[in-house]
């Protein structure tokens, strides 16, 4: 048989998963994608594949506690030097800076483990970690999206995308928020066993652990309207009412804010951190992430109601924001059986 990162010799094929602990980590950071790939592999086990050898992890192993308070037991780095790992999975913590200081020890092993297995994954703040390792220089990247400013700050090389719940570049895999790192476990397991699965897996999950629609990265819209005394605010809400229109370009943006389109660009991109255009992508997107949940309408219709124009339009949108598909967002998360 062919030797493969993360086969253990004697797994009978099983990859094996660690996930990183540490002290005042995010509990659910750690816990969402240890269920998802927990029950991927009992829907592997029933199908009578291996499923994943899963392991949570520390410096020096023994208890950890997370910044919640609940601790965790876990194994010492070392018991997995001469073992085949196939996937890192990195969770954050709410006072990232504090960690990222006293955690030079767990990035420098990060970053020479990282170079052995076939993948890293972080959630949330975790990107910061990744960062240090050094694994995420001249990459694009996800964090939460309180959190993208700072990362841009203290990492310039890396290419922080404000709006996407989880990126992949090459190897090193970023998500969102604390909920977006379910949806990452999803598309790892996805990765390796097929859309088929993944599904299966989001189905049982669902029951538990369906985040509602308004978690996304749509936070950050909001957090631009409070930003600075929130001059748009008039606009934006204007543009979630209007979001059918095709007319949506600077121009009529700038003349309905009463300024000159080039005044408009620069000072809209100054406040707010992104462009008009984008600002009026992200509300179209979350429009139809919720009619996607909560409407029975059908996907070409929605993205005609949301201003896509067509359902091609919209899916093209949804891959590059969210990597998925409109229908499969559909199946993943509708609530009306529609």
């Amino acid at each position: 048989m062919t030797d493969t990162p993360g086969f253990l010799p004697g797994s009978g094929g099983a990859r094996t998963v660690l996930f990183i602990a540490f002290p005042d980590m995010g509990l659910l950071d750690l816990t969402g994608p240890q269920t998802v790939f927990w029950a991927a592999s009992k829907a592997l086990e029933e199908r009578g594949s291996p499923g994943y050898l899963r392991h949570t992890v520390s410096q020096e192993g023994g208890l950890v506690r997370t910044a919640e308070g609940v601790s965790l037991q876990t194994e010492p780095l070392a018991a997995f030097a001469r073992l085949r790992v196939d996937t890192l999975i990195v969770p954050g913590a709410p006072s990232i800076v504090d960690v990222l200081g006293r955690s030079r020890p767990l990035t420098d092993w990060l970053r020479r483990k990282a170079a052995k297995v076939r993948r890293t994954a972080s959630v949330c703040s975790g990107t910061f970690l990744l960062a240090q390792a050094g694994l995420l220089h001249d990459k694009r990247a996800a964090t939460h999206w309180a959190m993208c400013d700072l990362l841009r700050e203290r990492f310039p090389s890396i290419q922080v995308d404000r709006d996407a719940l989880f990126v992949r570049d090459g190897s090193v895999w970023t998500s969102a928020g604390v909920s977006a790192g379910i949806d990452l476990a999803l598309a790892l397991v996805e990765a390796d066993h097929g859309h088929d699965l993944a599904m299966s897996v989001a189905r049982e999950l669902v029951v538990f652990l369906k985040r509602p629609g308004g978690q996304s990265q749509f936070s950050e819209l909001l957090k631009s309207q409070t930003k600075n005394g929130a001059p748009f605010d008039a606009l934006h809400l204007w543009i979630a009412d209007n979001l059918a229109r095709e007319d949506l370009t600077v121009e009529s943006l700038a003349e309905h804010a009463r300024m000159s389109p080039r005044n408009f660009a620069r000072v809209y991109k100054q406040k707010t951190g992104r462009t008009p255009a984008k600002a009026v992508e992200v509300l179209r997107l979350e429009a139809a992430r919720r009619m996607l949940e909560d409407s029975k309408r059908n996907v070409d219709q929605i993205a005609r109601m949301c201003g896509f124009g067509n359902e091609e339009r919209m899916r093209v949108t949804f891959q590059r924001n969210l990597a998925v598909s409109p229908r499969d967002y559909r199946k993943r998360f509708a609530t009306c059986g529609g």
